[in-house]
């Protein structure tokens, strides 16, 4: 008897549901900008992105348009920065971290030291002994809202610590918060962007990825004022252009007021997900330990003393995740997206996880 062949169920895939994506307002914006002003958006324009929604950001953040780069997503501009400031150099990144930086920062001959994170947080004592030992760090490299990978946040207390030990050693923040909209429940917590006393360097990164497509890749950095034209220029040397289609469209989709509306609807979406999953882990892995955020696309998996992740999914039959290790985490780690999947997969998902533990 032939058998049937299970569709695997994915919780590697940290991106938006297909339903998160407002494609019919999304397709309405883009006619109308390129109708209202199609000969400017559709040809070449300055490195720095389309005027308009550069405007609207540094609204948002209280700072001088000429601050503020848009890019193709952010992590171009995490490239661009990485390219400028930290060729053979050292970061201080939080362990665990997102994978995607650490490989980008090896291409430019930098070298990173991992700094330890709890649930509140990075450990002050840990980046304190870090600072210590890498004095000229080209920068801290931080997550601090629904973190990627465990879905952590850090406490108000630690970002303050966190910026008063960079201010006495001089270090450069590069906060990146894609995920600081998506929040399902308590309190939003001032950025570190926003903390920062004068003495601080805080470059603040997002992104509209989560909050209204991926697909447009539009990013932002709001930036020193001493590094936004270098980036600007690099960025021109990079890719001529931005796609400024993707930002106009972005930009209209905000003026119209969509952007609001949009955001309560996606964090509905995911918060059904989020408790999908958290109620699975309860009912199929009881005993284990795992994160449990307030919003974001992630959940960290700690499997049994011992397990090693990469041969429990090795086993798995159905379903895939990331290995805690791709992310500087221990071996007995797992990351756990529950932003593509639906609440009936997320729980069929963990229970096929299960059986392989």
């Amino acid at each position: 008897m032939a058998t049937t062949e299970l569709e695997t169920i994915s919780f590697a895939r940290g991106v938006p549901a297909p339903d998160c994506l407002p494609v019919e307002e999304l397709a309405d914006c883009a006619r109308a900008v390129l109708l209202e002003d199609g000969k400017t958006i559709l040809s070449y324009g300055s490195g720095a992105g389309y005027g308009p929604l550069r405007e609207l950001i540094a609204g948002w953040h209280g700072v001088d348009p000429g601050r503020v780069l848009l890019t193709n997503g952010s992590l171009q501009g995490f490239v661009l920065l990485a390219q400028q400031l930290a060729r053979g150099g050292t970061i201080l990144v939080e362990d665990p971290t997102y994978d995607r930086p650490l490989k980008l920062l090896a291409q430019v001959g930098a070298s990173s030291r991992s700094v330890t994170i709890d649930d509140d947080g990075i450990v002050p004592a840990e980046l304190a002994d870090a600072l210590e030992a890498e004095p000229n760090a080209a920068f801290l490299y931080t997550i601090p809202t629904f973190q990627n990978p465990s879905g952590l946040t850090m406490s108000l207390d630690r970002r303050r610590a966190v910026l008063e030990l960079a201010a006495q050693s001089g270090t450069m923040i590069l906060e990146d918060d894609p995920y600081g909209l998506i929040r399902f429940e308590g309190e939003p917590l001032p950025s570190l962007f926003d903390l920062a006393a004068p003495e601080n360097t805080v470059i603040y990164s997002s992104s509209f990825s989560k909050t209204v497509s991926p697909g447009l890749r539009v990013g932002w950095f709001v930036l020193p004022e001493e590094l936004a034209a270098p980036l600007t220029v690099a960025a021109n040397d990079t890719y001529i252009t931005p796609v400024l289609l993707g930002e106009a469209t972005v930009h209209e989709f905000i003026r119209r007021g969509n952007f609001e509306p949009n955001l309560k609807r996606v964090n509905g979406l995911l918060k059904e997900r989020r408790d999908a999953m958290l109620s699975a882990l309860e009912r199929h892995l009881s005993g284990l330990r795992w994160s449990r955020p307030e919003g974001g696309y992630f959940i960290w998996l700690e499997l049994p003393a011992g397990a090693n992740a990469k041969d429990v999914l090795g086993r798995a039959k159905g379903v895939t995740a990331v290995l805690g290790t791709d992310f500087g985490g221990a071996p007995n780690t797992v990351r756990l997206a529950f932003s593509f999947v639906s609440p009936e997969e997320i729980d069929a998902g963990v229970e096929r996880l299960a059986a392989a533990i």
